[in-house]
């Protein structure tokens, strides 16, 4: 006996059709009266408005939607927040029907299904290769396999595009796309490159570059953190690996990308499918935009493949693109294509004999580069993007230079952005280098995006095709006038101006708008004030060199051994240290605590007791003026808030007895003294940086009953990442270029505590030692 999906189960079934199915007179909505359609992909762009315009338009068809649960909300649950969007408000009593499950592995259909339309799938032109595989083949086959377990005649609709051609150029006929790969052995190749990357990844020549870059940028935090650091960019290594290999893949077998490549290789499993005598319809959109006229004219969801483009260009930050000026970009409205899927899935075609359909403009209607980039301009120059308090954004001029010119340039601007990046970790600390900084970094983001995207879309913005639409023109002047109307899908009447000017352009440009204006609606917290915390016990923990004043370390053993020493002992002492700069910089930047024990032998044999009286005599109002006068306000705010204030320092313990008054709880350095009370030259115990400092918040914390996350940190340097990191409410203070970065990425707090006034850089501050 024949198995489901076989020639002659889908015979014993031709009963089921509708009975308007071959009268060329019925109307849309009564060809699909009765059928119970499956939608994927209902939560995508495509998908919502094709659930939309099937309430709205065929509402006798029974529908039902196959989702996959999203972390802990059910697919039920995410089709009911769906329905509950405005443009689903005409319809809101409609019932659809949720079969839960994932594509990956789908579960089994209801059995009386009539059409499936599939329009899920990995829409990124650089998926990972075994991810675009998994989406675009595996479903697929999973998918149609599940359609034959039913036995019933199904009708499948498959979702692809236009851009499965490839590579080729000139008219690209709606069939099917002529290639000799084996779809069965790319699958193999493709799903198995996980594990070998993986396995290359873990290798020595790759782990140990990764390890030794990370240790460069992270060592001053911490080994363990600059572990982390490694790991996370083995995992990205991985990911862009894959995303490499199957891009190079594609390529080298004439596909632009590994979306379009996956995507025709699924289309052969559909082509299998309906050669055993099943109903198939391949539909290929070009480009799907914002909707012409429904829901509502410009409705779109999320950012497609031009909208980032869009946004660069009216923000000034595209200043070139590798396009021809009389490239066709071959764009269509969304609610075009869901039109013509509709009008497909009421017009099925022959068991056994697949039918294709392109939704395009490019051939009867086109809209070139030149065309798109005239009326984006002219919408930003009436309607422009403020620039700050600078004004209106000036408009980059195109003149189309073609993409080896464009190529050019930009890798230009990425040698040079590299060597300036370079320049700057070398640059000292400061407001100034933290401007160029951001400069940099806003410059980098700059260059990033333009190589993104310029190596997805140059394939795109230079293909000379032109998809033919025959099939679509003839099934679209089959409709009733009617339905025409209802169903628009002739891509020939758009006027691109009127769409790009009028309608697509504002109407991805109205939320960056509005987000603009909430910005500068949102106030700033009032200086000094502090996040309302709800726990009764919080902790503020501070560093203190370069967070409460600007001192250093070796600064700050001068203050104590200068004032013992006579004018001329004075100035060798301080030319002895300046000789032993490059060595004690050379030590911080391998490790934190090298710098502390290397400067603190200085310390062997001088008087415990006698560095707390000179503290106590002569430096106490010079560090009590030295500390930023910010700074100390929110020390007493954290006070008067009933929350204990911590100093976290490497600085030896007698520079801090003038902060006692501040401070619940010091933890710095201990000299180690031997029977007398004379410094060794070592400390009593490790010194407290980097991830010791984050260990030592959390034990602190643990034995005091308050929890971290409620917790505050504030610090300067990329060394004190882990005791920012291990609290809830980290605040970076005048950050180094490392920490800026981190803080910036990380969404930090970012302070700029000003030395006072009259500070001096006195190294002497019990003499008279000029700065």
């Amino acid at each position: 006996m024949p198995g489901p999906g076989t020639i002659a189960s889908v015979t014993s079934d031709l009963a089921q059709g509708n009975d308007h199915d071959d009268d060329p007179r019925a109307s849309i909505r009564e060809r699909l009266a009765g059928q119970h359609v499956l939608l994927t992909g209902v939560t995508g762009f495509v998908g919502e408005a094709l659930l939309h315009l099937l309430l709205t338009e065929v509402p006798d068809v029974r529908l039902s939607v196959l989702v996959r649960p999203k972390g802990s909300i059910s697919g039920a649950d995410r089709i009911a927040k769906l329905l509950a969007k405005p443009i689903f408000e005409a319809v809101s009593d409609a019932t659809v029907d949720v079969v839960e499950g994932d594509l990956s592995d789908p579960p089994p259909l209801p059995d009386d299904l009539d059409a499936v339309v599939h329009s899920a799938g990995d829409v990124s032109f650089d998926p990972p290769v075994d991810e675009g595989f998994t989406t675009n083949v595996v479903g697929v086959r999973g998918l149609l396999r599940r359609i034959c377990e039913t036995g019933r005649d199904v009708h499948y609709l498959h979702v692809s595009t236009a851009y499965v051609s490839g590579r080729r150029r000139g008219h690209i006929p709606e069939g099917p796309v002529d290639h000799s790969v084996d779809p069965e052995a790319e699958l193999a190749w493709g799903l198995a490159q996980r594990a070998a990357v993986e396995e290359r990844s873990r290798g020595v020549e790759v782990i140990s570059r990764l390890r030794k870059q990370a240790e460069r940028e992270h060592g001053r935090a911490g080994l363990m953190t600059a572990a982390a650091a490694a790991e996370e960019a083995r995992k990205k290594w991985v990911k862009d690996e894959l995303v490499r290999l199957g891009s190079e893949r594609a390529r080298s077998l004439g596909w632009t990308d590994a979306y379009t490549f996956t995507k025709a290789l699924g289309e052969r499993v559909v082509e299998a499918h309906a050669a055993q005598g099943n109903r198939a319809t391949i539909f290929r959109p070009a480009i799907i935009e914002s909707a012409l006229s429904r829901p509502h004219p410009g409705w779109i969801e999320g950012f497609k493949m031009a909208e980032p483009l869009i946004l660069a260009y009216g923000r000034g930050e595209l200043p070139l693109f590798p396009a021809a000026a009389d490239t066709a970009i071959d764009i269509v409205p969304v609610d075009h294509v869901v039109a013509s899927i509709v009008a497909c899935l009421a017009h099925p075609p022959v068991h056994g004999d697949p039918a294709y359909f392109h939704l395009a403009s490019g051939d009867r209607n086109p809209v070139t580069f030149e065309m798109l980039y005239e009326s984006v301009r002219e919408y930003f120059s009436e309607e422009p993007f403020a620039a700050g308090d600078r004004g209106a954004v000036r408009l980059p001029e195109w003149t189309f230079p073609g993409g080896a010119s464009v190529e050019r340039m930009l890798s230009t601007g990425e040698k040079v952005h590299k060597v300036a990046d370079t320049l700057l970790g070398l640059a000292p600390r400061g407001d100034r280098t933290r401007g160029w900084a951001r400069d940099l970094d806003r410059q980098g983001r700059r260059l990033r995006f333009l190589r993104r995207y310029l190596d997805l879309y140059k394939e795109y913005a230079q293909a000379d095709l032109r998809f033919v639409d025959a099939n679509t023109l003839a099934l679209y002047r089959s409709l009733s006038p009617a339905d025409r109307e209802t169903f628009a899908f002739d891509t020939a009447v758009i006027d691109w101006h009127e769409y790009l000017h009028d309608i697509h352009v504002p109407s991805v440009t109205k939320p960056v708008r509005e987000l603009d204006e909430l910005r500068k609606l949102r106030k700033k917290p009032a200086p000094g004030r502090l996040p309302r915390v709800k726990e009764e016990r919080v902790a503020a923990f501070f560093d203190l060199d370069g967070t409460l004043m600007s001192s250093n370390v070796i600064e700050t053993y001068l203050w104590l051994r200068l004032g013992e020493l006579s004018g001329t002992k004075k100035a060798g002492e301080i030319a002895r240290m300046a000789g032993k700069v490059p060595g004690y910089v050379w030590a911080d930047r391998s490790e934190r605590s090298s710098l502390l024990r290397t400067v603190y032998k200085e310390y062997a044999g001088a008087r415990l007791s006698e560095l707390d009286e000179i503290v106590d005599e002569r430096l106490t109002t010079h560090i009590l003026g030295r500390l930023a006068p910010d700074a100390v306000r929110r020390i007493r705010e954290h006070r008067a808030a009933g929350h204990v204030t911590v100093l976290v320092t490497g600085a030896i313990r007698p520079l801090t007895r003038p902060l006692l008054p501040l401070f619940d709880h010091i933890e710095a350095a201990d000299l180690a003294v031997d029977s007398r009370g004379i410094c060794t030259g070592h400390l009593a115990s490790s010194p407290l940086v980097g991830e010791s400092r984050g260990s030592f918040v959390r034990e602190w914390s643990r034995r005091e009953g308050i929890s971290p996350s409620d917790c505050f940190a504030y610090a300067d340097s990329h060394s004190d990442l882990p005791l920012l990191a291990a609290v809830g409410h980290p605040v970076a203070v005048r950050p180094d270029v490392p920490l800026f970065r981190h803080a910036k990425k990380s969404h930090w707090t970012i302070v700029d505590w000003d030395s006072p006034g009259h500070s001096s850089r006195t190294l002497d501050p019990a003499g008279r030692t000029s700065r």
